[in-house]
């Protein structure tokens, strides 16, 4: 009975962990690109965007940079990590950055318990720019051009059926 239910269990692990491999990816909004987080934040001893961030969603990776962890929260583009920035990684300068978060987010429709037919709006609920749409009480879908990226949706999510793919940051013009 063990065997069988480690052998359940395996088929767990790689969702988990690429789940975890992906959070890791995701930079706070108002950054300029990745070079500029590779080569100001390591050398950063204050740490102050973690600590001015009021839903406690950024984190710092192993290499000494800025993540945000949505598992859960998600970001109210506040601007408190931008204002206490002083190595200028994060700025309300960087345009390009300050209105979304560099993820690309889908709801897989072989999760969602939505799309087979259960009433479930936990997703669409937290989403403060209405940018998860659904076809009647079914069928959630989520509207790229509305969507920032905040990550409320995935915390929120009791299937765990929000992804999301990481977008590279561009170079910011100053």
């Amino acid at each position: 009975m063990a065997n069988r239910r480690e052998f359940f269990k395996s088929f767990t692990r790689p969702l988990t962990q690429n789940q975890e491999e992906n959070i890791l990816l995701i930079r706070p909004p108002y950054g300029k690109d990745e070079s500029t987080f590779q080569s100001k934040c390591p050398s950063c001893e204050s740490k102050a965007c973690v600590t001015f961030c009021d839903e406690k969603i950024i984190i710092i990776l192993e290499d000494g940079t800025p993540s945000l962890d949505f598992s859960k929260n998600g970001c109210t583009f506040c601007d408190e990590c931008a204002k206490v920035c002083k190595e200028g990684v994060l700025s309300l300068n960087n345009t390009q950055t300050a209105d979304s978060i560099n993820a690309m987010f889908r709801i897989d429709f072989d999760k969602c318990v939505a799309h087979e037919g259960v009433i479930c709006h936990s997703c669409k609920e937290p989403c403060i720019d209405d940018a998860i749409l659904f076809n009647g009480l079914f069928n959630p879908i989520i509207d790229e051009d509305r969507c920032t990226g905040c990550g409320f949706c995935i915390s929120r999510c009791p299937t765990m059926a929000i992804d999301y793919r990481v977008l590279e940051i561009k170079e910011s013009k100053e």
